[in-house]
């Protein structure tokens, strides 16, 4: 196995373990009406929040191997796959008990983790022009106008819309890395409109799942995550940046691709215990 598939494999740990610490922390803290930023200062109070978002840093730094050497569609997988790690972690430490459906779930999870990572191929950091850099930001830009134009939405409805938006905001940080310029160094992100693109993503993602989660369905608000996560950025990474898989695996990594994202799905209810 290549240290790039290790490396989102070990990034879907993390984050899961980060799950769990934030979801802990988002349950203790006042709800907000909006989207507010003051939520993430409140959140920074909680001490298994600011552990979360720790292991969130390290999942990606060690997401940074893999997003420069995977196709995109195969990282966003596995990195989705944190959910099947949070309901195995909900059994081991929570004494959480899984149905049938749940771990027949984290059973497909594997399957098209296994299928992706024998249907991939290695790719090389993206490239993309300084215009296309750009437009990544701008895409943060709009998205956090967007987020604050419908933050007021409640129910269903706007645990769907606002989830939908933070797995934008984290699919955004996945494009945005894979494109970052090679080699990584402080004058090249400091230049790169595409490092600030990360930055804005990141912390838009955060602020937004821990809204929709306070929003409504923790099924509804992971589900609408996990899909702007994955499949935005799997056909940013298609269509605009030559992703593909190994010749004559397409098939192969579609499926692996469709069987990782539909189990992560399943097993939403996981996005906060």
């Amino acid at each position: 196995m290549s240290l790039a598939l290790v490396s989102a494999l070990a990034s879907a740990l993390c984050y899961g373990i980060a799950s769990v610490l934030q979801s802990i922390g988002a349950r203790k803290t006042e709800a907000s009406a909006t989207v507010d930023p003051r939520l993430m200062i409140r959140l920074a109070q909680s001490l298994p929040y600011v552990i979360g978002v720790a292991f969130d840093v390290l999942g990606f730094l060690v997401s940074l191997v893999a997003l420069r050497d995977l196709p995109l569609f195969v990282v966003q997988a596995i990195v989705s796959s944190y959910l099947a790690v949070v309901a195995v972690l909900a059994v081991s430490f929570l004494h959480a008990r899984l149905g049938r459906t749940e771990w027949l779930a984290i059973g497909v999870v594997v399957l098209g983790l296994i299928l992706l990572a024998f249907s991939a191929g290695p790719e090389g950091p993206a490239t993309l022009a300084t215009p296309g850099r750009w437009a990544l930001l701008a895409f943060g830009v709009l998205l956090a106008i967007v987020a604050w134009a419908i933050g007021s939405v409640s129910g269903r409805v706007g645990a769907l819309l606002i989830g939908a938006l933070a797995g934008l905001g984290f699919g955004l940080v996945g494009v945005a890395t894979r494109v970052l310029r090679d080699p990584i160094t402080v004058s090249g992100l400091l230049t790169d409109p595409a490092a600030y693109a990360v930055a804005l993503g990141g912390l838009l993602g955060m602020l937004l799942f821990a809204t929709a989660l306070q929003r409504g369905a923790v099924t509804t608000a992971t589900a609408a995550t996990v899909a702007g996560q994955t499949f935005a950025p799997a056909l940013v990474g298609v269509l605009v940046l030559g992703d593909h898989t190994r010749p004559g695996l397409g098939i192969v990594g579609l499926v692996g691709f469709a069987l990782a994202v539909a189990g992560a799905i399943t097993l939403g209810r996981y996005g906060e215990l």
